[in-house]
């Protein structure tokens, strides 16, 4: 048992957390500047700034080329046809389950929300897919995994999961999920088998894949970074530990409403919660600013308000953060057995 703790704190630590890389960036400060640069706030703050970005570049990219690479087996109309022989709880589940492999953020994902909606899917595995898409994919998984260790990152994967089938079970079973604009119903939703791909064809779309999503977050991770870098040297601990620190029980409301307005997905939040976790801030306040930012951002909300009538949109935003505060303190009360 002992010798399976060493391996799982190995991988997490030296291999996904790449501390030997912070280790490095750290040692090359110090013979550039000097130590006393090195160990001053600025320092400290181009060292968090270096490792973090280059770490989150390096796991994005293999870990969105594996995803891509599976993904070429099952392209959307295959996706529907698998997903429309199930009904009820399960379709839910498979939705929600089908989120964690889509590296998209949640704009991108209204497309494809759209195209299983023209398909004849439920709303309940329609909408279990669009929260749990930008939440909980593996390259979360993977990430999360680097910066708080495996048990917190599977307790948030599992969380997002429960948020997303949760909340698609509710608009299905209310009848909420039947207030769709007209024209999402009146497009045409092509039936075609899609052709079989060479493993070479398969690695080229996972390359491209890889390519344009590194592209179209990149400066998400550089704000993200910098961001985080702020806080984890140039802000004092004690003025965030009274704004969302345990003692504060308005915490989790507070990091809800606050990272709602931003949009950023996953790995640009990331760098942000890596440092307000180092600041003292609970576990499950860090986890409900991740969740706000990734699921009920501003744009993605405008977008999805083009695609539904504002009923569901209103009850779309109300269970989602009714769910992602629940988590977020009972994950602060739960917090002693992940430390």
């Amino acid at each position: 048992m002992n010798l399976l703790k060493v391996i799982i704190d190995f991988i997490s630590n030296q291999i996904l957390g790449m501390r030997w890389l912070n280790e490095v960036v750290g040692k090359l400060l110090k013979v550039l500047f000097g130590e006393t640069f090195a160990q001053g706030r600025w320092g400290l703050s181009i060292q968090f700034f270096i490792y973090d970005f280059i770490k989150i570049g390096i796991l994005l990219c293999v870990m969105i080329f594996i995803i891509s690479y599976i993904q070429s087996y099952f392209p959307p109309e295959r996706t529907k046809k698998i997903l429309g022989k199930f009904k009820g709880i399960k379709a839910n589940i498979l939705g929600a389950l089908l989120g964690t492999v889509t590296p998209f953020c949640s704009c991108s994902s209204i497309p494809i929300f759209i195209g299983f909606t023209r398909a004849g899917l439920s709303s309940g595995v329609t909408f279990s897919f669009l929260i749990s898409s930008p939440l909980v994919d593996l390259g979360a998984l993977v990430l999360l995994t680097s910066i708080f260790g495996i048990e917190i990152a599977v307790a948030y994967v599992v969380a997002g999961l429960i948020i997303a089938v949760i909340g698609g079970t509710i608009i299905e079973k209310t009848g909420l999920g039947n207030n769709i604009q007209d024209f999402v119903y009146n497009g045409e939703s092509v039936d075609i088998d899609s052709p079989e791909l060479s493993r070479k064809e398969r690695i080229d779309y996972a390359k491209g894949e890889t390519l344009a999503t590194y592209r179209k977050v990149f400066w998400y991770i550089v704000i993200g970074v910098g961001i985080g870098s702020l806080i984890h040297n140039w802000i004092p601990k004690s003025w965030i530990q009274t704004v969302l620190g345990q003692n504060n029980p308005f915490s989790v409301l507070i990091a809800t409403l606050f990272g709602a307005p931003f949009y950023a997905d996953i790995f640009g939040t990331l760098p942000i919660a890596e440092a307000l976790f180092a600041k003292g801030v609970g576990l499950g306040t860090v986890m409900a600013f991740m969740m706000a930012v990734t699921t009920l951002s501003i744009p993605s909300l405008i977008m999805l308000n083009r695609v539904v009538k504002k009923k569901l949109l209103i009850a779309f935003i109300v269970v989602v953060m009714i769910g992602i505060i629940v988590i977020g303190y009972g994950f602060n009360a739960a917090q002693i057995f992940f430390t």
